[in-house]
């Protein structure tokens, strides 16, 4: 008795395993030679973004690499542990990589910090190469780069860059719902 129980719990898992791997996408495991930089900061990306960052990084076979931009005050030393910045960025990362898993993307992500966006930016570009960068706009009183960061990128950025502005929505607000914030990541 108890070893056909043992025996069809094992058939059980077995079979809700070889459900689970079919559904997935399966993740392509080869080495990435492309590699497609999406950085954000203060807290939100806005999933259009991400959605066209994928579908890019897909088009193109290449790896993800989702920065969160942490920014240090003046006050600070610039190499401070910003906890309260990494507990806001670390469930950002996990559900763009979620999603691009889901996509069959790999991911590398990554937490950079600076006393700007742009120094942030500036340190992750001497420290790595990468073939793309996708960085997204602001739509109406969002937060993230600034007309000015992103002139900067556009000008001095190491390889292609695309600025992405989402839709702002009917009369030109911002989407509410469309903003992947840390509280909705978790």
């Amino acid at each position: 008795m108890t070893a056909a129980l043992v025996a069809a719990l094992a058939a059980l898992a077995a079979a809700i395993a070889f459900v689970g791997l079919r559904r997935r996408p399966r993740l392509d495991r080869r080495r990435r030679e492309r590699r497609i930089l999406v950085p954000f900061t203060r807290g939100g990306l806005d999933p259009v973004v991400l959605d066209a960052a994928i579908r890019v990084a897909r088009a193109e076979d290449a790896m993800l690499v989702p920065a969160y931009l942490i920014l240090v005050p003046y006050e600070y030393v610039p190499e401070a542990a910003m906890q309260r910045q990494v507990a806001v960025a670390m469930p950002l990362l996990e559900a763009v990589e979620h999603a691009a898993l889901r996509a069959g993307v790999p991911v590398d992500a990554r937490v950079e910090s600076g006393r700007t966006p742009i120094h942030a930016l500036k340190r992750l570009w001497e420290a790595e190469r990468f073939d793309r960068i996708v960085v997204p706009a602001p739509v109406g009183r969002s937060s993230g780069f600034t007309p000015k960061d992103l002139t900067w990128m556009l000008t001095h950025a190491p390889s292609e860059t695309l600025i992405l502005r989402p839709d702002p929505g009917p009369n030109g607000g911002i989407r509410s719902e469309g903003l992947l914030q840390a509280s909705e990541a978790v």
